[in-house]
């Protein structure tokens, strides 16, 4: 059994989602968008061995967990090869919400392609890249009907394309011919705000067009 955990953190309220093997304890996290104390105790308290961070994008709101979790897990964090120059372009941006300091991030040292695949207990994720929201993003969908879609699709909406690597038509290029190819029951679980269905995004979501 893979128990699934959401933490809602950083500064824009990241999704994080954790899957846990309930056999073995190994993890592995969806995007990683704090580095508190509280959240590395919250981590700690499970009695989790944390393997894998896998990135959905390299925008600072879903990496500024990594540096604190690779040194207290020493996980291997991956992110797509196009979002690395994201992560590499992090700490130029200006960001004053709440006085943040974007830090280098050095933790992100492997990479993930369209097509790789990832297990966790009887759960297996394949990456989807979706590029649009940046040049890199990347999606993971699971054998069990889930989509982790980051800042790709919202509930009734799409990531902003006006930062580094944007772009509307690639947007909604990934969404139509890749993500809505997927079955109407697939729960979508996106890096802010509500869950989602397939089904109900290509039936509402004005903005794909």
């Amino acid at each position: 059994m893979v128990e699934m955990i959401t933490y809602v953190k950083g500064p824009i309220d990241a999704n994080n989602y954790l899957l846990i093997d309930k056999k073995t304890n190994d993890a592995l996290l969806i995007d990683c968008s704090s580095p508190d104390d509280e959240y590395i105790k919250e981590i700690k308290k499970l009695g989790i061995n944390l393997k894998k961070i896998l990135l959905t994008h390299g925008h600072f709101d879903h990496i500024l967990g990594c540096n604190r979790f690779f040194e207290e897990f020493g996980c291997d964090i991956y992110v797509s090869k196009e979002d690395k120059a994201q992560i590499e372009y992090a700490p130029q941006m200006t960001f004053t919400l709440g006085g943040i300091r974007i830090p280098e991030v050095t933790s992100v040292k492997k990479e993930v392609k369209e097509g790789d695949k990832f297990k966790i207990g009887e759960i297996e994720l394949t990456a989807i890249s979706t590029p649009g929201h940046t040049q890199g993003g990347m999606c993971y969908y699971t054998n069990d009907g889930k989509l982790f879609s980051g800042d790709t699709l919202f509930q009734g909406s799409v990531g902003r394309t006006d930062f580094l690597g944007g772009n509307l038509e690639d947007l909604k290029h990934s969404v139509k011919e890749k993500l809505f190819k997927l079955s109407d029951d697939t729960v979508v679980y996106c890096g802010h705000g509500p869950k989602t269905t397939i089904g109900y995004e290509k039936k509402y979501n004005e903005l794909i067009g």
